[in-house]
């Protein structure tokens, strides 16, 4: 019988001392909070091609001429795929039945065919040419962040897309840490009634006694009496747990219901460089007050068809928060999560959401791997578990980019 991850007493999972980060070291110029409790065991919208068109019946073969090979809407026909495709790469890139037959001779070789705008070749989205990356696009240099001589004011970030499951929370503990480790202050705010966040950091959201819930409800409570410090040095939590579904239902009675997780953070700002709000999967009021306290939107979607359908309603509600609540609102930026360079369908999603809204699209693309579990399981981000992963380099790139925007 497998016992609860929350059961009292049940030791936690087998964590490496060589991989776990020192604690933070008391510092006196930041704010005084509660150590963390490690639960043990514990723009008008723009069009979005269909990826469901359905394909065009090819005509019946002419007796004695072998058929062209099928082809995807929509997709670019590439090369044939190349020597070093890895397992499952060789059945999903296709080419047309024009260039296997085309003649080709070594002292005059058949030019390229011209590839239409928006679509990323399999050679480039397995990362087989120099200097580009998955999303089609160079890679920038992204220089090295500058230490900082003070903190503050901070810039709120919030962490938001109306489908679950597609890397909100992975993305904002481990953009923070990598943030933290550049020399940031940063404040993550659990603002999802699951407790994902405070989990993923080791916090047991059946233990906690206050919680952004009561910041938010009960007046006295400041953010001090709620901050948790966490084991890597320049990260603070705001933890959550179920009882804030309870505050979207109270919230509707009271005035200026949408600024309300804005004035609660207000007296913090100065004490921070980076503010990242984990949303909860809705377009709720809870999400409301997060889209009004930031600063900017960092849309993180699963490159798979369902997620995307979701980014035009999701635009639509920035819009109308921008136009009435919060006009300095912007669109920070759209991240692939959860990429597999392997599959068709994953490579033309990609290129979809290129497509659609160009540099808003980060360059760097976060990969399917099993070490995002496992830190969930440890309870730290993959910063500090697998320093050395891919996953940890790709969310150092990612916090790159998002200083230098």
């Amino acid at each position: 019988m497998v016992k609860s991850t929350f059961e009292a007493g049940t030791p936690g999972p087998p964590s490496d001392p060589a991989r776990r980060s020192p604690s933070a070291p008391a510092d006196a110029a930041r704010l005084p909070g509660k150590r963390v409790v490690r639960a043990r065991g514990v723009a008008p919208v723009l069009p979005l091609r269909d990826l469901t068109a359905a394909a065009p019946v090819p005509a019946a073969p002419s007796p004695g001429v072998e058929p062209a090979a099928a082809t995807v809407p929509g997709k670019a026909l590439g090369s044939s795929t190349p020597p070093s495709a890895g397992p499952g790469e060789r059945g999903d890139v296709r080419t047309s039945g024009a260039e296997q037959a085309a003649p080709t001779s070594p002292t005059s070789p058949t030019a390229p065919a011209a590839r239409p705008s928006g679509t990323i070749p399999a050679s480039l989205a397995i990362g087989e040419a120099e200097g580009v990356g998955p999303t089609g696009r160079p890679r920038p240099e992204l220089p090295t962040p500058a230490p900082l001589d003070r903190h503050g004011p901070a810039r709120i970030l919030a962490m938001c897309n109306q489908k679950g499951g597609v890397g909100k929370t992975t993305s904002t503990i481990n953009l923070g840490a990598a943030l933290a480790e550049a020399g940031r202050t940063v404040l993550l705010v659990d603002f999802d009634p699951q407790g994902a966040l405070s989990v993923g950091l080791g916090v047991n959201p059946l233990q906690l006694e206050q919680t952004v819930y009561n910041l938010l409800m009960e007046r006295g409570i400041t953010v001090q009496d709620v901050l948790l410090k966490t084991d890597v040095p320049g990260l603070d939590l705001l933890p959550s747990n179920i009882d804030l579904s309870a505050a979207e239902v109270q919230l509707v009675n009271e005035v200026a219901r949408e600024q309300t997780l804005q004035r609660v953070l207000a007296p913090v700002l100065d004490d921070y460089d980076v503010i990242l709000i984990d949303c909860q999967p809705s377009l709720g009021l809870l999400t409301v007050n997060a889209l009004t306290a930031a600063h900017g939107v960092i849309i993180p979607l699963e490159c798979e068809f369902f997620a995307l359908r979701g980014v035009a309603l999701l635009i639509q509600t920035i819009e109308k928060v921008r136009e009435r609540l919060n006009p300095h609102l912007e669109l920070e930026g759209i991240l692939a999560t959860m990429y597999d360079s392997r599959t068709l369908h994953g490579r033309e999603v990609l290129a979809r959401v290129v497509e659609a809204f160009g540099d808003k699209v980060f360059h760097t693309v976060i990969n399917r791997t099993i070490r995002f579990p496992e830190t969930t399981v440890a309870g730290e981000p993959i910063t500090t578990y697998a320093p050395s992963s891919h996953g940890a380099h790709a969310y150092r790139e990612l916090a790159k980019e998002v200083l230098a925007r």
